[in-house]
């Protein structure tokens, strides 16, 4: 591999142009198709196998023209103090509300509050329901507008007026944050570099790459119902990776200039070598994202194939377009140690060279290996002890900010009504079979009536068939708690007795229930998720380290350095420490996908770090040093941009805290602090001092398995070769040219 690669990076020096215009023609035909494709809209929400999911499927199938799917809202009204909603004047205004509400164009029903039991008990609250015949990003601005104007109407009465639901949903931002994410990206860069040219690089490469991605997702998205959601997430990761790829390779570039090698044969072993390493870290990746599948989510399928694409072509571009505009650059890029003249370049040295860091810390380690991993591993254990509390569930209104129309009405919902009333449960009951389908009707209500923590059943509501009816039931606990999801589980147990006794079959479903069969899909899928990327990552490191017990100590330190992450989450998003300085407003249980989704993408990121690190480890034992001594000259060449990679990754993460959306705000803030125990407590302290324990036999593997695995020569032992090959070219040009 590293010889097909050191051709490719000299190719594509040699050829900057042909492979510049690729790139450019790539990013613009994806760019127009972005352009002329349909706006992205939240994806379908679909969880096959699970009993919410087969109960929507059959409130489709039964009451055609139900708009199942459709968005709603509710609008919700509160008397001034001292006043009710029953009195004529605010029934007059919710009336007029009501009506204009009625005449919108994408409008199905419009629920009247005094006749259809809109009102709270002590007459305070009322509330409107609106169903809306398309799903909520797909709602013209247009109704969106009247929405609010219906409700802006209302206030000029003198009523408090909110507004619930999905109708209001729109497109999640991630705010300026990311700006400086990406600023704090550059001078990282540059203070790495040394060069403001050799900085750009990485970060103009990885906006392609990022673009290309986001583009193509974008152009795609109406086609294969990608949400909006997909591409922030596609370019988050995306973007992080793109810059640390750019960065190796650009960073082994200058190395092989400070060795004295002609530009275009540094860019070829640059990529031979470093570019090795960002194959199979990338590979990594893509696996662990590709491995969301197991899930059978469709949503999260196609959040990790998205976002699996979006590295592939950071991948490519390290491999192809680095070297090329390497090729521009010229002699603007400087070997490695040289800085340019604005940053303090030119300036005399001094006599002796001194250990950089790296080599300090990594002789350090050597030294006292068994305090370092005692402390590493103690440190990372109390970081994870929050994940033994973790719950999951999916937000709703309640997790939004209090600033919000959505939040406020969820609150005065809850004060009208009982919190459980913004998490309502929709029994199906299926008596098609049934001899007497309205006696099955009765008996599932009375049944539920009688279980615990109910405040409300509604009548049953049959289809004009006859033969299916739905049932209203009000829990008594807000919809993320523990209490209502007992109430999902006793009703399901209830209706397994009743289709004992009937033949009918009894299914709940509603948001608040398709949210706990999500969580517990993902919780039976975690394990065999982690076995399968997991197993096949060992795999791929057994190739590249040729050796057992590398692999294995990358498997265990990833998951320390997971769990440490969890542990922060959970603290932070469900205890509510330093909840004010992340812009945590509500603390709660923590999403469903985020374990599964953070567990992928830092198992991914956990490799290209071990990648990285420990080839520079093993290039120095395989080229005859000692095992200690080849730990401290892989970190002399590789703990400084190792360190520039995560502290721009983190940066790049911590960015998308400021979205406005909680899933990707609490993705970033895991991913970030997942990254920041990984590099600087795993890989940079718990790495070497397992590796200065084992000594020589860190690098065992059996013989016949030695025979058996392919040599990738990620250290790029072949290159020798070719390297004299080029050189003997070079001096024939020279004599030619004489």
């Amino acid at each position: 591999m590293a010889t097909f690669l050191y051709r490719l990076g000299r190719f594509s020096f040699r050829k900057r142009h042909v492979v510049a215009l690729f790139w450019v023609a790539l990013l613009a035909l994806a760019g127009a198709g972005a352009a002329g494709a349909p706006a992205a809209g939240n994806s379908s929400f679909s969880i096959p196998g699970t009993e919410a999911q087969k109960a929507f499927d059959l409130l489709d199938e039964r009451f055609p023209g139900a708009s199942a799917d459709g968005a709603t809202a509710r609008v919700v009204f509160k008397a001034p103090d001292g006043q009710k909603m029953t009195d004529p004047g605010n029934k007059a205004a919710v009336q007029d509300t009501v009506d204009e509400l009625s005449g919108g164009v994408e409008v199905t029903q419009v629920t009247d509050p005094y006749q259809g039991g809109g009102v709270s008990q002590d007459g305070t609250v009322a509330y409107a329901s609106v169903t809306y015949e398309v799903p909520g990003m797909e709602l013209e601005e247009s109704s969106r507008e009247a929405l609010k104007a219906a409700a802006e109407d209302a206030r000029d009465s003198g009523l408090t007026v909110e507004i619930g639901g999905d109708a209001l949903q729109a497109v999640p931002e991630t705010g300026s944050a990311e700006i400086i994410g990406i600023g704090v990206a550059a001078v990282v860069l540059v203070i790495t570099l040394g060069s403001l040219l050799a900085a750009g690089l990485p970060l103009l490469t990885a906006i392609v790459g990022v673009g290309i991605g986001v583009a193509t997702i974008t152009a795609l998205a109406s086609t294969l119902d990608l949400g909006s959601t997909t591409s922030i997430l596609a370019s988050m990761i995306g973007l992080a990776v793109g810059i640390d790829y750019a960065l190796f390779v650009v960073s082994r570039y200058r190395a092989e200039l400070a060795e004295g090698r002609e530009r275009e044969e540094a860019a070829g072993r640059a990529v031979g070598t470093a570019g090795s390493a960002v194959v199979f870290a990338g590979l990594t990746v893509v696996i662990a994202l590709v491995g969301l599948s197991v899930v059978n989510i469709p949503m999260l399928t196609k959040m990790g194939i998205a976002a699996a694409g979006t590295v592939a072509v950071a991948v490519l571009i390290a491999l192809t377009l680095i070297p090329a505009v390497l090729g521009y650059a010229g002699r603007r890029v400087r070997p490695a140690g040289e800085k340019s003249k604005l940053l303090g370049g030119g300036r005399a040295k001094d006599k002796a060279d001194k250990p950089n860091m790296g080599t300090r810390w990594a002789s350090f380690v050597v030294r006292r290996p068994l305090a370092v991993l005692l402390l590493g591993i103690v440190g990372l254990g109390a970081a994870a002890v929050p994940a033994g509390s973790l719950e999951l569930g999916l937000p709703d209104d309640g997790s939004q900010p209090t600033s919000t129309t959505q939040r406020r009405a969820y609150d005065l919902l809850s004060e009208g009504f009982g919190p459980g009333f913004n998490g309502p449960l929709v029994v199906v009951v299926d008596a098609q079979g049934s001899d007497d389908p309205q006696a099955v009707f009765q008996q599932a209500g009375d049944e539920i009536k009688a279980l615990d923590n109910v405040v409300n059943v509604a009548p049953a509501a049959p289809n004009k068939a006859g033969d299916t009816a739905t049932i209203a039931v009000i829990p008594d606990a807000k919809p993320s708690s523990a209490a209502t999801e007992d109430l999902v589980h006793d009703i399901r147990a209830a209706g397994a007795d009743i289709k004992d006794g009937t033949g009918a079959e009894v299914l709940v479903t509603g948001a608040t229930a398709m949210n706990i069969d999500v969580s517990q899909k993902l919780n039976d899928a975690l394990v065999p998720y982690l076995v399968l990327v997991v197993g096949l990552a060992f795999l791929l490191l057994i190739v590249v380290f040729r050796s057992i017990l590398v692999p294995l100590k990358a498997a265990l330190g990833f998951l320390l350095s997971v769990l440490a992450a969890l542990g922060a989450v959970v603290a932070v998003y469900q205890w509510g420490w330093l909840s004010g300085l992340m812009g945590v407003e509500e603390t709660g249980p923590i999403m469903s996908m985020m374990p599964i989704f953070m567990v992928g993408v830092v198992f991914g990121l956990a490799m290209d770090y071990e990648v990285f690190l420990v080839t520079r480890i093993r290039e120095a034992h395989v080229h005859g040093e000692k095992p200690a001594q080849a730990v401290v000259t892989g970190f002399r060449y590789s703990a400084r941009v190792v360190t520039a990679a995560a502290v721009i990754m983190i940066a790049v993460f911590s960015g998308f805290i400021g979205s406005s959306d909680s899933m990707v705000k609490m993705i970033g803030f895991g991913l970030a602090i997942a990254v920041l125990f990984d590099a600087f407590v795993v890989r940079m302290a718990i790495v070497p001092a397992v590796l200065a324990l084992l000594g020589a036999k860190a690098w065992w593997l059996p013989k016949w398995m030695d025979r058996a695995l392919p040599n990738v020569d990620v250290e790029g032992e072949s290159l020798a070769a070719h390297a004299g090959t080029a050189d003997k070219d070079d001096e024939d040009k020279e004599l030619v040219r004489a």
